[in-house]
C-alpha cells in the first residue's frame, strides 16, 4: 500500500513514523568518562536531594500524578526508564531540552504540584539540562563508583547560637574525591540541641546535650557530632572518682557536656534498686533490716552491696525474671502456633536462664534450632514465623539491632541496605522444611518437625535472581555442601568480632538497668542512630565477649559502678540532663514486678488460671493468662507479634485500678494476710509502722511519717473493738503507702 502512495505523501508518513518512534530516542553517549555526566553518578543525587523520588513525592508506591520513580534513587535502571523511555519519552525533549518537562516543573514553568525545586540558575537545573543536552545516557563506560563519605568535621564543642558549617565528600573507587555539601541531604537527630539547614550549616541552639547530624548523599552516610555545654563551669562528677571503666566513660561524657554528678544514692535506694532490677521484686521487711543493720567495714571489693549483688545473681528469681522479658521479644501467640507449643518454647527460655547458659550458645540454638515442636522448644520460633523474609526481620531485629523491614521493599532511607542485603539474608532460611499439619488458628495443636532440606531458594523481587545466602556485613563462614546453611549465619552472628551482636545485647541490659538505652528504641543499632556514649556501648560489648557471654557477669559489672547506684535528685549542674547518666532516672515497675511486690506485701497469693497455686506473675507462659492488674500496668496484647517492647510511662489508668482495685482490696484486708498478721501480733504501733515501711518502701520512716502513722492508732474510743480497729488501721497505712509514687516508682 505504500507504494502505491505519492511520493510526498509517502515521505510525509515516513516522517510522522520517524517522529513518533525515534525523534526522541537518546543519541549514543561518547566515552570520556571526565567530560560526560552519568545518570547514577551525578542525576540521581539531584533528584534524590531535592526530594523529586522521596515518598511524599514521585519515591511513593504508586508515584504521584503517573509518575513514579524509585524511592530514593534505588533502582536506577527502572528511574532512567521512566525519565526517558514511559510515555513515549515525553518527560525529555532532545530536540529542545529546556521545554523538557523534567526541568520546567521543578522550576516552576509550568505548574508543579511539587513546587519550585529546580530554579533555572541553580546547578542542580543546569547539571540536568547539560545531561539531556548529552542525550541523557544511562552510564558512562569507565564511570567509578562512590564508595563512601565522609564530612568534615566529625565533631565540635559548640557555644549556645554557633554556627558552623559542614563539608561532605564522597570517595571513589578509582581514589577520585568530590566535594557533594551541596547535593546531601542532612537531618538532626535532636534539633533543640543542634540543628542543620539543607546547606549543611549546623546551628547549636540553648539545651544542653550531644546531637548527631546525619550527612547522606546517594545510600551513603556519615555523622557529625555537635556537642553544646552548660553555660558556666561545672565541678568534675566527683561521685564518679574511681578505676571502674563505666564510671571513667560516662565521667568523660559529663566533663565535655559541662554536667555535675548527683551523689551516691544512700543503701535504701541501692537495695529496693538492685532487687528489682536483679530478681524482679522489692526486699522483704526482714531482708531490708538486715541489710541496713549491717556493718561495711570490708574493701570496695568485698562490701555489703558486692555481697548483696552476688547473693542475688545466684537466686533462682533471677533466672524467671530476666527469662520473663526475653518471653516478650521471642515468645508467639498460643492460639497461632499451639499452647503446648508455647508452652514447650517457655520453658526452653527459662532453662536457659536457670543453666546460665552463655548468651552465644542460646543464640545459635535458636537460630539453627530442629526438631519436634512437642519436644524442642526453640523449633517454636520457626513454627510462628514460617517464611525467610518473616524470619530475617525478627532474627536481624533482636541479635543484630538492624531493622530491615525497609529494605524489604525498597533500600533503607536511614541505612545501607536494600532488597539485595535482604533477600540474601533471608537466603540463609531458604532450606527450612516443616513437617505437620501447619498453623491453623486459633486451634493449631498439632505436632510439627522443623528439619533442614536441600531445597529452597529466595529470589530478588525486581529482578527474580537467585539469591545466595550473604550476610549483611563482613564475611560469613562458607556452607559446606549437604549442611544447615542456618548454622553458617548463627556462626557469623555470635562471632566474638561481631560488635552489633554483643553491643545490641549489652545495650539491651543496659536498658533494663539505667532506663535509659545507650541507642533508642533498644533494637535500633545505626550509624545515623548512634549512641548517647559511643566508647561505653563498645565497652560494654567487648567486656560482654571477652567474658564469655556471660550476662551474669555483665549484669554485676554494670549494678556495680558508682553510675548505677547515683542519686535520682538532680543538681543545679545535671538537672538538664535526659540521657548521660549523670544521675540514675526513675521509672515505673514492671507489671510482673509491681504484681509480684503486691503478693509479697499482703502476703495473700495471686490465682492464676493454668497454672499451679502460689505462682508468681513472672512464671506465667503466656500473656493469655487473664489479669487485669497485668495489663492495666502495660503487659504487651497478647495478639502482638513478638518481639513486643514495653511503654514504661504510668497513666491515669494504672493509678484508678491500683486505687480502686477490689482484688487489691480483698489482698489488703484478708484474715490471712500481713496487715491481719501485723495487727493480732504484740508489736508496739511505732514497731507495727516501721514493719510496713520496710516492706514497702525498704526503708524506715523518718520522723514525722513515724508520728503520722502512730497516730492512726490513738484514736481508739471506748465502745470500739481495739483489734479489729487495730487491724483497719493497718490496712489503711498498707493501702495507703501503696498508693503512693515511692511505691509504683523504682528510684
Amino acid at each position: 500500500m505504500l507504494l502505491r502512495l505519492p511520493n510526498f505523501n509517502l515521505i510525509c508518513l515516513l516522517i510522522l513514523m520517524s517522529q513518533v518512534s525515534f525523534a526522541e530516542a537518546p543519541p549514543r553517549a561518547t566515552t570520556s568518562p571526565t567530560e560526560e555526566i552519568d545518570f547514577e553518578r551525578d542525576i540521581q543525587p539531584v533528584l534524590t536531594r531535592f526530594g523529586c523520588n522521596s515518598g511524599p513525592c514521585h519515591g511513593k508506591q504508586r508515584g504521584q500524578n503517573g509518575f513514579q520513580l524509585s524511592l530514593l534513587g534505588f533502582d536506577s535502571d527502572f528511574d532512567h526508564n521512566a525519565l526517558t523511555k514511559e510515555t513515549r519519552g515525553r518527560r525529555i525533549s532532545f530536540t529542545r531540552p529546556e521545554a523538557s518537562l523534567l526541568l520546567m516543573k521543578p522550576a516552576g514553568l509550568t505548574p508543579h504540584g511539587g513546587g519550585l525545586r529546580l530554579p533555572v540558575e541553580s546547578s542542580g537545573y543546569q547539571l540536568l539540562l547539560k545531561w539531556i543536552k548529552a542525550g541523557a545516557p544511562r552510564e558512562i563506560v569507565g564511570t567509578p563508583s562512590i564508595k563512601n563519605v565522609t564530612v568534615t568535621p566529625t565533631e565540635k564543642i559548640f557555644q549556645h547560637g554557633e554556627k558552623h558549617p559542614l563539608q561532605l565528600t564522597a570517595h571513589y573507587s578509582d581514589g577520585s574525591t568530590r566535594d557533594v555539601t551541596s547535593l546531601a541531604i542532612y537531618q538532626s537527630n535532636e534539633d533543640p540541641i543542634v540543628a542543620v539547614d539543607e546547606h549543611g550549616i549546623v546551628t547549636a541552639g540553648r539545651i544542653t546535650g550531644e546531637a548527631a547530624i546525619m550527612a547522606r548523599y546517594f545510600g551513603h552516610f556519615a555523622v557529625f557530632t555537635g556537642s553544646v555545654p552548660l553555660a558556666g563551669d561545672a565541678p568534675p562528677p566527683l561521685s564518679l572518682a574511681g578505676e571502674h571503666p563505666i564510671d571513667q566513660l560516662i565521667a568523660k561524657t559529663l566533663i565535655r557536656l559541662g554536667l555535675d554528678s548527683s551523689e551516691q544514692a544512700p543503701d535504701h535506694r541501692f537495695l529496693r534498686r538492685v532487687y528489682i532490677d536483679i530478681i524482679g521484686r522489692m526486699p522483704t521487711a526482714a531482708e531490708t533490716e538486715a541489710f541496713l543493720s549491717r556493718d561495711d567495714t570490708g574493701s570496695e571489693s568485698t562490701s555489703k552491696r558486692v555481697a548483696l549483688v552476688d547473693d542475688l545473681l545466684s537466686r533462682p528469681e533471677y533466672a524467671e525474671h530476666w527469662a520473663n522479658k526475653w518471653a516478650d521479644l521471642l515468645r508467639p501467640n498460643p492460639y497461632r502456633v499451639g499452647i503446648k507449643a508455647t508452652l514447650n518454647y517457655d520453658a526452653w527460655i527459662r532453662n536457659s536462664f536457670r543453666t546460665n547458659q552463655p548468651y552465644d550458645q542460646f543464640v545459635r540454638e535458636l537460630v539453627a534450632a530442629r526438631g519436634s515442636t512437642f519436644r524442642n522448644g526453640n523449633v517454636t520460633l520457626f513454627r510462628d514465623r514460617r517464611s525467610p523474609d518473616e524470619l530475617t526481620t525478627i532474627v536481624s531485629q533482636l541479635f543484630l539491632g538492624i531493622r530491615l523491614e525497609c529494605a524489604k521493599c525498597h533500600h533503607h532511607p536511614f541505612e545501607v541496605y536494600g532488597q539485595e542485603d535482604f533477600y540474601s539474608f533471608a537466603a540463609y532460611f531458604a532450606e527450612v522444611g516443616r513437617k505437620g499439619t501447619g498453623v491453623s488458628p486459633p486451634i493449631s495443636g498439632s505436632e510439627e518437625f522443623i528439619f533442614s532440606t536441600d531445597k529452597g531458594e529466595v529470589r530478588h523481587p525486581l529482578t527474580n535472581e537467585v539469591l545466595s545466602p550473604k550476610p549483611l556485613y563482613g564475611e560469613a563462614p562458607e556452607i559446606p555442601e549437604g549442611s544447615d546453611p542456618r548454622e553458617a549465619l548463627a556462626q557469623w552472628i555470635t562471632s566474638v568480632d561481631n560488635p552489633y551482636f554483643s553491643q545490641t545485647m549489652a545495650n539491651r541490659i543496659w536498658t533494663d538497668l539505667m532506663t535509659i538505652g545507650l541507642v533508642n528504641p533498644v533494637g535500633d543499632l545505626r550509624a545515623t542512630n548512634p549512641a548517647s556514649n559511643p566508647e561505653l556501648l563498645k565497652h560494654l560489648g567487648d567486656y560482654l565477649a571477652q567474658n564469655e557471654f556471660d550476662l551474669k557477669k555483665l549484669i554485676r559489672h554494670i549494678v556495680l559502678s558508682k553510675s548505677y547506684s547515683l542519686s535520682s535528685q538532680p543538681t543545679e549542674k545535671n538537672q538538664v540532663d535526659t540521657r548521660y547518666f549523670s544521675r540514675h532516672f526513675r521509672e515505673r515497675l514492671r507489671a510482673e514486678v509491681l504484681l509480684d511486690s503486691v503478693i509479697q506485701i499482703t502476703k495473700v497469693p495471686e490465682s492464676f488460671s493454668a497454672m499451679a497455686p502460689g505462682t508468681r506473675a513472672k512464671e506465667l507462659w503466656t500473656h493469655r493468662i487473664g489479669s487485669l492488674f497485668l495489663d492495666a500496668y502495660g503487659r504487651p496484647d497478647p495478639n502482638q507479634d513478638p518481639p513486643c517492647e514495653r511503654m514504661s510511662s504510668p497513666t491515669v489508668v494504672q493509678t484508678l485500678h491500683l486505687m480502686n482495685s477490689e482484688n487489691l482490696f480483698k489482698k489488703v484486708t484478708s484474715k490471712d494476710g500481713w496487715a491481719a498478721e501485723l495487727s493480732k501480733s504484740e508489736l508496739p504501733p511505732e514497731e507495727i509502722v516501721q514493719q510496713l515501711y520496710l516492706g514497702i518502701y525498704s526503708r524506715y520512716p523518718n520522723e514525722k511519717e513515724l508520728d503520722i502513722g502512730v497516730k492512726l492508732y490513738d484514736n481508739v474510743k471506748a465502745e470500739d473493738d481495739p483489734l479489729k480497729l487495730r487491724q483497719q488501721n493497718t490496712e489503711d497505712l498498707m493501702w495507703a503507702l501503696m498508693n503512693t509514687p515511692e511505691f509504683v516508682f523504682k528510684d
